[in-house]
């Protein structure tokens, strides 16, 4: 996996929206205490006005309760295990709360404490963010070969059918290599760093240099998409900091074929609602893989495989996605992957467009051999291998424009060969006419000058040099 620069990144993702959850909960627990005071107030003078009060409570709670989900993750991230379920807890215990209820103190304040014991400033665990920190300079993930070749037991490739397969963030290119080394597969993949992008092609069929967001790839045409996006902090195009573990499920998922096996190696933690939404609403048969235990401790991966289908009319339930983001304990590791249980469809697809958001010297040369457009431009044609001969015999004048063009310019084979060489030259005619008056009396003379063309053949015989004009 490769990551997009972030030169302007002085900490981590995970803390930046740590110090803005934390200011969003007490504010938003101070509004609820305020608006259930108004509600009170209303009820005795403006019941409309307090039913809108109502409303507007009702959405500050539903704001608040979503603040403490994504909290409940980022703490996990965080490895605050303790924090993380108290987050759950109040995520829980504040979805079910009356909001008719006076004992609202309590539980603002218990809000605001469990708030300022977030991990940011003077608070944070420095080992925590130490091993973030050199993770976001080192910019490049791969991932561990050791998984690559469990989840490889989980997948079978069909027999007598070439798979294609791509990665669009392939790095250096070994993990997609892994994948299809020996299992008659075309690798593709798609890398922003050009120094490991050029290191890839020496391991993938085809690489496209640049984003993967500007790149053009021919739509459901991969059996396999082999996705280990950045999941800390990027810079994205309009200059913020944003994380791509959503947006890359989202853009990649066209190019996958209908039937076709997604393998998404994200943090477990980053089993967010809204990518599980997206999860359970295009992919069969999902299931959830822990990595093994030394490469799970350093950052967190699971393994997300699925068959792509059609999307649903009904939309399904994602608990049971969203359920190991809290509780990572349950989820299965690698090695209980059933062996071959995912099978490639059988099916020989072409990728008719593959093209980087860069221009790349090799890969134009990869698409220059599968076009016959330089052949059909360089082939000569049946008229330029023949004789060519007038159709009908040429006139003087066209003898005459050939031969001054210097179309007739060399050796003619005939029963007495000759050189020939054609030549224009300008003639000057002076003519001189007398001039009389009616009455007889010499006037004088008027010249007249006329330039004409001249057409001069110089001929070589073998009896000797002739000038025909």
């Amino acid at each position: 996996m490769s990551e997009q620069p972030d030169l302007h990144a002085q900490k981590p993702y995970v803390l930046d929206r740590l110090v803005q959850l934390q200011g969003q909960i007490l504010q938003l627990s101070q509004g609820m205490v305020i608006q259930r005071a108004r509600i009170e107030k209303f009820r005795q003078t403006d019941l409309a006005a307090a039913r809108d009060t109502y409303s507007e409570l009702q959405r500050t709670r539903s704001t608040l309760v979503e603040d403490l989900a994504e909290a409940q993750l980022f703490l996990l991230e965080m490895e605050e295990y303790k924090q993380a379920v108290a987050a759950g807890q109040f995520r829980k215990g504040l979805a079910g709360f009356n909001l008719m209820s006076t004992g609202y103190k309590p539980i603002y304040e218990a809000l605001s404490q469990f708030a300022a014991s977030f991990p940011v400033g003077q608070k944070t665990n420095a080992a925590v963010v130490g091993r973030l920190m050199n993770n976001i300079k080192l910019g490049y993930y791969p991932t561990d070969p050791n998984n690559i070749s469990l989840i490889l037991q989980g997948i079978r490739f069909p027999e007598g059918v070439t798979t294609n397969l791509i990665d669009p963030c392939c790095g250096c290119g070994k993990a997609l290599r892994q994948l299809a080394q020996g299992n008659n597969c075309y690798a593709y993949g798609v890398e922003l760093d050009e120094s490991r992008a050029e290191e890839a092609q020496t391991r993938l069929h085809r690489v496209g240099f640049g984003s993967f967001f500007h790149s053009r790839i021919s739509h459901e045409a991969f059996h396999l998409l082999f996705l280990n996006p950045p999941y800390l902090s990027v810079i994205n195009e309009g200059g913020g900091r944003s994380r791509h573990e959503k947006r890359f499920l989202i853009e990649s998922l066209p190019i996958l074929m209908y039937g076709g096996l997604l393998v998404y190696v994200i943090p477990y933690y980053r089993l967010t609602p809204d990518i599980c939404r997206i999860l359970v609403d295009n992919f069969d048969d999902l299931s959830v893989w822990r990595f093994t235990n030394s490469e799970f401790k350093k950052f967190k991966q699971v393994a997300v495989l699925g068959i792509r289908k059609r999307r649903d009319t009904e939309l399904q339930d994602t608990l049971c996605l969203e359920q190991f983001a809290v509780s990572p304990g349950s989820i299965p590791e690698l090695t209980q992957i059933p062996e071959g249980h995912y099978a490639l469809p059988a099916q020989p697809m072409e990728v008719n467009t593959f093209k980087g958001e860069r221009f790349n010297q090799k890969e134009l040369e990869q698409q220059l051999r599968k076009s016959n457009s330089f052949t059909q431009m360089m082939s000569r044609s049946e008229l330029d291998n023949g004789v060519k001969r007038p159709l009908l015999p040429l006139s003087i004048s066209q003898i005459g424009l050939i031969g001054g063009s210097g179309m007739i310019n060399g050796l003619i084979e005939c029963e007495t060969p000759h050189i020939i060489k054609g030549r224009i030259v300008k003639v000057v005619r002076t003519e001189s006419e007398e001039k009389f008056s009616a009455q007889g009396k010499h006037m004088g003379s008027e010249l007249t000058e006329t330039i004409s063309n001249k057409m001069i053949f110089n001929v070589l015989t073998p009896n000797g040099f002739k000038a025909l004009t």
